[in-house]
């Protein structure tokens, strides 16, 4: 089989290639080059996340190693207008984005897919720990690995990528992952894993989204849930659900963020209690193993790192309703909610308006 290998210049997808070449099919590299690193943007290059410049030469030695052709696919164009500046446009709107899951959507899963076509390769693999299954349609599922699965991560994959997608790793523990890197001796064996946003350097979001933009968002009221007026906040693009620390307010209990309303630039602040919900309120969904759902008995996730809960989702009117089993805190609007099934297949997933 012909298949090109998506390779970041971690270890994940450097095994991935290498058990694709051990397997005897024909393999090729392809690395994403997405980061705009313009001085207005205050952005310099990141080494400690995918896709920077010591990760593609990472990614070009064990190419080398492999002896397999390596070809660096530039999409910083699309990556700027589809990644970075809806990520800042969300934290202006008092939402919280997830850029890698726009990122894959949108870029590195079909650019790179296009690029292979091109070159006559027809399959594309990766190196996310999760599983592709197959009924009337296409779907991804959990990977054996609990503690690294990034199912989460590619719920909003169309048919169409998914069709021609290969993920090895998926029946593999990142622990075996690691050791069959030091045994190939691959040049990415021992190199620590990629955490953090890659085009926001040390991770100052605020800083970062003001010199993008060219503005600084408006300081406001930090309210109670009640309307009180407690405090003044220094934009709301500094805050997410869920926060504690940076509120600056003395109170009778500890303060967390427990909603952000852009259309009075106030912060609404209050007991971890108030932080929640009975359920939420999601658009934007994306089926896969379904392409319905009433009443639907679900797993949820929604945050990556989250364990799957109960739930119930309806979709009526281009909108998921969801009912939680148990209350859940910090449902954040502009974060994904993942629906799987008993088996850890994805049903079908959206992103967060509200909660209730």
């Amino acid at each position: 089989m012909k298949i090109a290998v998506a390779m970041s210049g971690g270890v994940d997808s450097s095994v991935a290639a290498a058990l694709l070449v051990e397997q005897g099919h024909q393999v090729i590299g392809l690395t994403a080059k997405i980061l705009l690193c313009a001085e207005m943007d205050g952005c310099k290059p990141r080494y400690d996340a995918c896709c920077n410049p010591e990760s593609i030469n990472d990614a070009k030695k064990v190419a080398t190693q492999l002896c397999i052709p390596h070809y660096i696919v530039n999409v910083e164009d699309e990556f700027s207008q589809k990644v970075i500046d809806p990520f800042c446009a969300e934290y202006i709107n008092g939402r919280t984005p997830s850029p890698c899951i726009n990122c894959n959507t949108s870029i590195k899963f079909p650019k790179l897919l296009d690029f292979a076509k091109e070159l006559g390769f027809n399959m594309l693999a990766t190196g996310h720990y999760a599983t592709i299954g197959k009924n009337a349609r296409y779907y991804i599922r959990r990977g054996i690995d609990t503690d690294k699965d990034q199912s989460y991560f590619l719920f909003n994959l169309s048919q169409d990528v998914l069709q021609h997608l290969l993920l090895p790793l998926g029946q593999f523990t990142k622990h075996m992952i690691r050791a069959k890197a030091q045994q190939l001796g691959l040049a990415t064996a021992h190199r620590p894993e990629s955490q953090e946003v890659c085009f926001v350097q040390d991770n100052d979001y605020p800083r970062f989204i003001e010199q993008r933009k060219g503005i600084i968002p408006p300081p406001g009221d930090i309210v109670t849930t009640d309307g009180t007026v407690i405090g003044r906040h220094k934009g709301i693009h500094r805050y997410t659900i869920g926060q504690r620390r940076g509120l600056g307010i003395a109170w009778q209990h500890p303060l967390y963020v427990v909603a952000i309303d852009a259309t009075n630039n106030r912060i609404v602040a209050g007991s971890k209690d108030e932080l929640v919900a009975k359920g939420l309120v999601a658009t934007q969904i994306n089926f896969m193993k379904v392409t319905i759902a009433h009443n639907t008995a679900v797993w949820v996730k929604t945050r990556s790192t989250q364990k799957p809960f109960k739930a119930h989702a309806t979709y009526e009117n281009n909108t998921l309703t969801v009912t939680f089993e148990m209350p859940q805190a910090s449902i954040t609007p502009g974060q994904a909610v993942v629906c799987y099934d008993d088996d850890g297949a994805i049903l079908f997933g959206g992103f967060i308006d509200k909660s209730f």
